[in-house]
């Protein structure tokens, strides 16, 4: 029994330590899954609405600063936050394996 739960445990922290630690070959698996969180979450950016009074100018300059940041500023961040709660995803539907394994181990004594 002690030696089933072991290995199960064992198991799961081989398959985490590989998601976190994933060559370059690994991570072309999971950079889709990561790519597609990524353009949802730009995809979501606010929009903004001015009163009537406000200076045309002024709309422009922070149509202008909104699109940069959209643009250059936001999509590595939010990539290298998307790649994390990818791996942590993957992390977890891992754990959820080895709880399967371990009730199947325990309801089996």
């Amino acid at each position: 029994m002690k030696k089933k739960l072991k290995d199960a445990l064992h198991r799961y922290k081989v398959e985490a330590f590989k998601m976190s630690h994933m060559t370059v070959e690994e991570q072309q698996e999971v950079t889709k899954e990561i790519l597609d969180h990524t353009a949802q979450a730009l995809q979501n950016a606010y929009h903004f609405h001015f009163d009537k009074d406000t200076s045309p100018h002024r709309v422009e300059i922070f149509q202008m600063i909104k699109g940069v940041v959209l643009e250059t500023l936001m999509p590595p961040v939010v990539e290298k936050v998307m790649r994390r709660i990818t791996v942590l995803e993957h992390q977890n539907s891992h754990l959820v394996r080895l709880l399967d394994e371990l009730m199947e181990a325990l309801s089996e004594d």
